[in-house]
C-alpha cells in the first residue's frame, strides 16, 4: 500500500479525527498523540495514537500501525489492542502534558508557551517532534491570556523545556476538550499524573468542574475538591446536584465537610445537611431534593417548560410530581406523579391534576436500596417519589441513582466486568 500520510501534521489540527481500518469501518477518534523523550540527542519519538473507541474507552494505537494522515482522517491497519492506554513512566502525551507548557526560547527573546506541535516522518517511516507553535510571553493570569502576543513556528531545537513540576496552565487542553461530555473529560483526568490533573481541574469554570467531578471515583473527587481554595470548593459544591455533594462531603473529614458547609449558600448547604442524615442504603441516602415539582393546578404546557430545561438529567424530566404547596421539599401533602408521556397526550390547557397517576405508591424516606431497586424494576421507572413519615416530598430518586451504588466502588476505572453488588439477597 503507498501511504498518502503527509510530511508534516499538527496535532491540534487531529484532534477529534476519526481513525479507520483499511475497509473503511470506523474504529475511533484520536485523542491524544503519545511521544517518547531522546534527552538531548534529538527530538522526541512520535510511538502512538490514544484513539477513544466506542464504549468510551482509550486504546493506544502504534505509530507502526499508522497507514495513512491527513486534515480530514487517519487510516491504520485495523490491528488495535482494545486494552485500556496506560501512560508508561518515559511517555508524555503531548495535548494533555505539552500544551500550555513554557518553554525558553534560545535566541535570548524570553519565554513563550507551547499552543500546537508538528509531528514529521522520515524516511525511515518513523515519526518525530519537529517544530513547536508557540505564544511568546507567558503567564498563568487568566488577564494576561488575553493580549495578543507574538506566536511564531520554531524549531524543537531553538527551545529549552522548563522543569516538569513547574506550574502549567491548562488553557489549550480545556479548550480542545470542550465538547467531550463530563464524563469523558473525566476519563481523560484520570490518565493525568496528580500535578495535570489538578491543573486542569483548576482551568475549569465552576459548572464544568462541579459537572466533572460527579463522573470521578469518590478517591479522585476528594484530592481534587481538597486541593482547591476553599471558597472555590465551596463554590464548586454548590453547582453540583445536591446528592452528589452529599456524598462528596461525606468522603471528608468532618471539620472540613462543616467548614465548606459554612461557606456554601445557606439554601443549598440546607439540602445537603438533610441528605447527610441518611444511611446511605436508602432511598432518602440516594435522591435528590430538586425534582420537578407543580400544583396539581399547573397545566400540561407548564410542565413541558419545567422539563425542557437543559440541566435537568433525562431520569428526572420523565415524571413530574405533584404537590400541595409549598412547592420545595419538604412539600405540602404529596397527590402524585404525572410522566411525561402522559404530557404528550393531552392540550396545552389541561390541569396537572386530572393526570396524576394515584396507583404509584411513594417510597418511604427510610426504604432500603433493595426496595427502591425492585420497584424501579417492577413498574419499568426512571424516577420514583420519596415522602416522608408525614406524607409530605422530600426527593426523588432515580434509577442511575441506584445504578451509581450497586455497581462497583471503582466502576468508572474498571477495565472488564466485574460483578454487581448484592443486595443482601433481597433481590436477584
Amino acid at each position: 500500500m503507498v501511504s498518502t500520510t503527509p510530511t508534516r501534521v499538527f496535532v491540534a489540527r487531529l484532534l477529534g479525527l476519526d481513525v479507520f481500518d483499511p475497509l473503511g469501518d470506523r474504529l475511533g477518534r484520536l485523542r491524544d498523540v503519545v511521544v517518547l523523550s531522546r534527552g538531548t540527542q534529538g527530538t522526541p519519538h512520535v510511538v502512538g495514537l490514544v484513539v477513544e473507541v466506542p464504549g468510551k474507552k482509550r486504546v493506544f494505537v502504534p505509530m507502526t500501525r499508522i497507514t495513512s494522515i491527513d486534515q480530514t482522517q487517519i487510516i491504520c491497519t485495523g490491528l488495535v489492542n482494545l486494552r485500556r492506554f496506560e501512560q508508561r513512566g518515559a511517555e508524555t502525551l503531548v495535548v494533555a502534558e505539552m500544551f500550555d507548557r513554557r518553554v525558553t526560547l534560545r535566541d535570548g527573546s524570553g519565554d513563550a508557551t507551547i499552543e500546537d506541535i508538528a509531528m514529521d516522518q522520515h524516511r525511515s517511516r518513523d515519526w518525530f517532534v519537529s517544530k513547536l507553535f508557540v505564544r511568546r510571553g507567558h503567564s498563568l493570569s487568566p488577564l494576561s491570556r488575553l493580549r495578543r502576543n507574538e506566536t511564531l513556528i520554531i524549531d524543537w531545537a531553538d527551545a529549552q523545556q522548563g522543569p516538569h513540576t513547574e506550574p502549567q496552565a491548562a488553557t489549550q487542553f480545556v479548550a480542545n476538550h470542550e465538547d467531550l461530555k463530563p464524563a469523558d473529560f473525566a476519563e481523560a483526568l484520570q490518565e493525568m499524573s496528580d500535578k495535570r490533573r489538578f491543573e486542569v481541574a483548576s482551568e475549569l469554570q465552576d459548572e464544568r468542574l462541579a459537572d466533572v467531578l460527579q463522573e470521578l471515583p469518590e478517591d479522585d473527587q476528594v484530592e481534587i475538591l481538597s486541593a482547591l481554595d476553599v471558597q472555590r470548593a465551596a463554590d464548586v459544591l454548590e453547582e453540583m446536584d445536591p446528592d452528589d455533594a452529599a456524598d462528596l462531603l461525606g468522603e471528608l473529614p468532618s471539620a472540613q465537610a462543616e467548614e465548606l458547609l459554612q461557606l456554601m449558600e445557606p439554601e443549598g448547604a440546607e439540602d445537603v445537611r438533610r441528605l447527610l442524615e441518611y444511611d446511605e442504603d436508602t432511598a432518602g441516602g440516594l435522591m435528590t431534593p430538586v425534582p420537578v415539582i407543580l400544583p396539581p393546578e399547573a397545566t400540561v404546557a407548564e410542565a413541558l417548560a419545567h422539563v425542557r430545561r437543559e440541566e435537568l438529567s433525562p431520569a428526572l424530566a420523565s415524571s413530574i410530581f405533584i404537590a400541595r404547596p409549598p412547592l420545595e421539599t419538604p412539600t405540602g401533602r404529596f397527590l402524585g406523579v404525572v410522566h411525561i408521556q402522559q404530557l404528550l397526550r393531552f392540550p396545552p390547557f389541561e390541569a396537572l391534576g386530572n393526570l396524576v397517576d394515584k396507583n404509584l405508591e411513594p417510597l418511604s424516606d427510610h426504604a432500603h436500596i433493595s426496595e427502591v431497586a425492585r420497584a424501579l424494576a417492577t413498574y419499568n421507572l426512571n424516577s420514583l417519589p420519596v415522602v416522608n413519615d408525614a406524607g409530605r416530598l422530600v426527593g426523588a430518586v432515580t434509577v442511575d441513582d441506584v445504578l451509581d451504588h450497586l455497581l462497583p466502588d471503582d466502576w468508572r476505572a474498571h477495565d472488564g466486568e466485574a460483578p454487581i453488588r448484592k443486595l443482601g439477597g433481597r433481590i436477584g
